[in-house]
């Protein structure tokens, strides 16, 4: 029966593996299972209404996206722009470490981390950071090496190649696209 098992390639049986522990996960008992929720929200808090930026503020935004970012109402509008072009993920991604960054705790941060590592990083996550498409976070295999091997031991510091790359990536590429859209245009009229 296992005969053939032999002939597969490592990489299919590794997959099955993970595939096989993942399914074993989700038929453990519930109280078994405690350990791996992790304690959010059921449903997310509401941020607080953004305050419209000036003309002045709004226009700084063309050459920084560092300022973008850091406003309210700047990184809102940038998200509703990037999910427009279904391309969200990159500023999740963004979001998600600059929120791990401020964890105090090392239990919420080795939670968090696992989060962010599921969501964003391993093979197959949702979001995963691979760079091979569309609705992925585009980081290369060298940066995700990096990351992966730093969460061995997570720290704030933990993300920050991983989170320099998509910021990069942000700034030559969807800056531009959000300057020229409308979300943008309307915005400093």
């Amino acid at each position: 029966m296992c005969k053939g098992l032999a002939a597969l390639p490592h990489t299919c049986l590794e997959r099955a593996k993970e595939i096989k522990t993942k399914l074993g996960t989700l038929l453990q008992k519930p109280d078994s299972a405690i350990d791996f929720i992790i304690p959010y929200p059921e449903k997310p808090e509401k941020p607080p209404k953004a305050q419209k930026p000036s003309l002045e503020e709004a226009l700084q935004w063309r050459d920084s996206l560092e300022k973008l970012l850091q406003n309210p109402y700047g990184l809102a509008s940038f998200r509703s722009f990037l999910r427009s072009e279904f391309s969200e993920e990159n500023a999740e991604f963004w979001v998600a470490c600059e929120d791990y960054k401020k964890t105090k705790s090392p239990v919420k941060m080795a939670e968090k981390a696992k989060k962010i590592y599921e969501e964003f990083i391993q093979t197959e996550a949702p979001k995963e950071v691979s760079g091979r498409g569309q609705e992925m976070v585009n980081i290369d295999h060298f940066t995700k090496a990096v990351t992966m091997k730093n969460l061995v031991e997570p720290s704030p510091t933990s993300f920050d190649m991983a989170q320099k790359r998509i910021f990069a990536l942000m700034e030559k590429d969807s800056l531009p696209r959000f300057v020229r859209s409308e979300f943008y245009q309307e915005l400093i009229k």
